[in-house]
């Protein structure tokens, strides 16, 4: 186990790297590999070894599972959840998101109500995305109310994954998406809202599809950040509707919008 000065600088040293305006954020990292690609069944079996290994080994073996996966390391994740090591529990949480395991659920979502570790929460609100076909909604959209910018960003996603996956949370995961789409104070979170109302707009009724166009419409004109307006917009043109297209053509017409 790691001493106190040494859990320390380990956080320190992660807030450092994640805080670089130019480090890549380890979610886009993970989403950005393809799976299993170029590792071999050698590497593998070290990387499972080393899940019950000290410090160092644990971390190697984590770092492979967060980008490769392999059913063989889902019950070897899930002691990793209760590490005193807040690095070791984000890493087993993206790992757990790379190789969802219905078992370690529970957990999941318990942890994502109580760690007190910001960069956990955020990597949770990932992962319950990628078990959206439990209830998870209910967890999601507690963080998307209360928790910070990082951790609201990305359960505006997974919120979208499980509504996606439970059509009868399509109304109540929409109804809060335009509210945060209107109050959020941080403008990333208010973008991914955007986004993330464009992929629920073709399973919804035509009044929730009328409520979601007039919630993206208003966020064009009147978001005071210029990304929100612009991801509301494109939000809008993806939807390929005649007559949320025509309104568009309007306002350039108008010159309300570019």
């Amino acid at each position: 186990m790691a001493q106190s000065n040494d859990l320390n600088l380990e956080l320190e040293l992660l807030e450092g790297e994640l805080q670089e305006e130019n480090a890549p954020d380890p979610l886009d990292l993970i989403d950005a590999e393809g799976p299993d690609q170029g590792i071999s069944e050698a590497q593998l079996v070290e990387a499972l070894e080393n899940l019950s290994g000290g410090y160092d080994q644990t971390m190697q073996g984590l770092k492979l599972f967060c980008e490769h996966r392999d059913a063989r390391c889902q019950p070897l994740l899930v002691p990793l959840l209760q590490s005193s090591c807040p690095i070791l529990r984000m890493s087993a949480v993206y790992a757990l998101g790379r190789n969802p395991y219905s078992a370690a659920l529970p957990l999941l979502q318990q942890q994502f109500r109580l760690d007190s570790n910001s960069y956990v929460r955020k990597a949770l609100a990932w992962t319950l995305g990628n078990y959206a076909d439990a209830d998870v909604t209910g967890d999601l959209l507690q963080a998307l109310r209360f928790d910070n910018a990082a951790v609201r960003l990305w359960s505006a996603g997974s919120l979208v994954d499980a509504a996606l996956a439970h059509p009868d949370q399509l109304d109540v995961v929409t109804t809060e998406l335009l509210l945060t789409l209107q109050v959020d104070r941080e403008a990333a979170v208010r973008s991914n809202c955007a986004w993330g109302l464009g992929r629920l707009h073709p399973q919804l009724s035509a009044e929730q599809q009328l409520s979601l166009e007039e919630g993206l419409l208003q966020a064009l004109l009147h978001d005071c950040d210029t990304g929100v307006r612009q991801d509301a917009r494109s939000a809008l043109e993806q939807l390929d509707d005649g007559e949320v297209l025509g309104r568009l053509q309007t306002l350039v017409d108008e010159g309300l919008i570019g």
